[in-house]
């Protein structure tokens, strides 16, 4: 890809994605965006894994589902990630009615958002890197 084609798919991403979080990025920090992704995927990994488990656990303890789910919502709002902050609210809903079938559904959709999520900033992130590369 050439420079400008490159500069300008990664002005585009940066727009769509989280300009607030950039914003925080300077020179003395240049990796920002990238640590704070990175710390993201850690913590999400781990809480999808708690929420799993606690999901198969019987009985069901709704309020550590929600208690996980509340920090993975927090999570996803610090970066941005709005469709998946959504989806985790619909899920809390469930847990809150102690509707076990309704957060087994919803968690499927926390988990597909997260995904989606997590391929886009992929993309951006490598997009990023080969932009700086060219430089």
């Amino acid at each position: 890809m050439d420079r400008n084609r490159l500069h300008n798919q990664v002005a585009s991403m940066r727009r769509s994605l989280f300009d607030q979080l950039e914003e925080l990025q300077d020179d003395t920090n240049p990796n920002f965006v990238q640590e704070v992704v990175t710390l993201f995927y850690n913590d999400s990994t781990r809480l999808i894994q708690n929420i799993e488990q606690a999901l198969n656990s019987r009985p069901i303890d709704f309020c550590k589902l929600d208690d996980y789910m509340h920090q993975f919502k927090g999570s996803s709002s610090s970066i941005g990630a709005k469709k998946v902050t959504n989806e985790c609210t619909a899920f809390r809903e469930y847990c809150n009615a102690e509707n076990a079938e309704g957060c087994i559904r919803s968690f499927q959709q926390v988990k597909q958002e997260h995904a989606i999520l997590k391929r886009k900033l992929e993309v951006y992130l490598q997009t990023v890197r080969q932009a700086s590369q060219t430089a």
